[in-house]
């Protein structure tokens, strides 16, 4: 069983900006004005390496020696001050233990050691009984992450089990209204005792059988408000604006969406009235006025494409600049739970959202395509054709093009 060895790596005084950030953020938003201090020090338990190899590897991977302070084995608390641990839940990924171990087999040029991290925090301040608990509750999501221990483990070497089968839901596809009802009440799905009654006779018409218990989270799961947009595509049948300061404005502003559906769908138009029409009329309307020549139409309804001009090699070449929207009703929309405050910061957790087109492996010279590289018939049109040099990708494609802004 090979050594693990622990290291504590710290920002400097000065250079502890994320300490120094989350320490305003306990103060203002959790409302903790003893605090004085706050220390955030990432610990790396990582085994499979020589003393040798980890020598090497210290001041060159797991750490910066101008702007880190190093501890082995023991982080030297300071006086007064209180701390705990956090760390990913099994299973959820670890980018930074992922990306040092991958690091570390580049430099040793042998096996890829085993890394995992955690994330101690360190509060000092007048804090009352409790408080302490209170900073645990606000700093870790439980839906990720949980508390680590202090202890160094003997190995990190993973106990796997093999899992029993997945059970069915017996009796499911046989169940009246009643059984139903109270299986949906008992689950917390997503998905209302309509959509599960929906399931329940796919089940028992088309399957034949009744499903697993994964089935149905998974069914949930995509029939979720995050994936299906549920909230932003419901018909809208009636809206009433509410007495109030501002009534006469937001009157004005939906009458103003009703001209423009009115102008860009014709009089007499079926198409439902929705959140996620609101959003998109305004670019449909500038469209239909001749206003955005540049402006390139796909399936996407979140996603908008405009074409550029580009110079590669001294090459002018046709180019799609992709604009991605994203509501981002997770988590405020699926865990409305937890703390308003906790709830706001993910809700805007991506500020920008950039997206990146480049020239699908084909023949055709400007024909664009996803960041995934991906083929579709859609991504990577037959040369030859306007249509094909003026494609934007399919949804699916577009939405792989995407990557979040960290």
């Amino acid at each position: 069983m090979s050594e693990v060895i622990r290291i504590f790596v710290e920002k400097r005084p000065g250079l502890d900006v994320e300490a120094r950030r989350t320490k305003a953020d306990l103060t203002e938003n959790l409302g903790l004005r003893g605090v004085e201090e706050v220390h955030l020090v990432n610990r790396y338990d990582v085994s499979g390496l020589s003393r040798e190899e980890f020598a090497a590897a210290r001041g060159t991977i797991f750490s910066e020696p101008n702007t880190d302070l190093v501890y082995e084995e023991e982080y030297p608390l300071p006086e007064g001050c209180e701390a705990f641990a956090m760390e990913y839940l099994p299973g959820q990924y670890d980018q930074r233990a992922d990306s040092a171990a991958q690091c570390v087999q580049l430099l040793t040029q042998g096996e890829r050691p085993l890394v995992r991290t955690a994330k101690l925090v360190v509060v000092k301040g007048k804090l009352a009984p409790g408080d302490l608990r209170k900073v645990e509750g606000y700093l870790i999501n439980p839906v990720e992450s949980r508390l680590a221990s202090f202890e160094k483990p003997l190995s990190l070497a993973a106990d796997v089990r093999t899992p029993p089968d997945v059970p069915r839901v017996g009796g499911f596809t046989a169940w009246d209204g009643d059984g139903l009802k109270r299986y949906h009440a008992s689950m917390g799905f997503a998905m209302s005792l309509a959509d599960l009654a929906f399931c329940q006779r796919y089940f028992r018409d088309e399957e034949r059988r009744d499903p697993t218990v994964t089935e149905l989270r998974v069914i949930d799961t995509y029939w979720s408000d995050h994936c299906r947009h549920t909230t932003f595509l419901t018909e809208l049948g009636k809206i009433g604006v509410e007495k109030s300061a501002v009534s006469a404005a937001v009157e004005r502003a939906l009458q103003a969406y009703y001209d423009a559906r009115e102008e860009v769908y014709g009089k007499d138009t079926d198409r439902p009235v929705t959140l996620m029409d609101m959003a998109v009329i305004g670019g449909k309307l500038l469209r239909r006025r001749g206003k955005v020549p540049d402006l390139d139409a796909s399936e996407e309804v979140n996603a908008c494409s405009v074409e550029v001009p580009v110079t590669v090699d001294g090459e002018k070449q046709t180019w799609l600049v992709q604009f991605k929207n994203e509501t981002h009703n997770h988590p405020t929309e699926i865990e409305a739970a937890r703390p308003p405050a906790w709830a706001a910061r993910s809700a805007t957790r991506s500020p920008a959202v950039p997206t990146f087109t480049r020239r699908c492996a084909s023949p055709a010279p400007a024909t664009p395509a996803s960041r995934s590289g991906r083929r579709s018939p859609a991504s990577c049109p037959r040369a030859g054709s306007r249509r094909a040099r003026r494609r934007a990708t399919a949804p699916t494609a577009t939405r792989s093009a995407s990557r979040r802004a960290r």
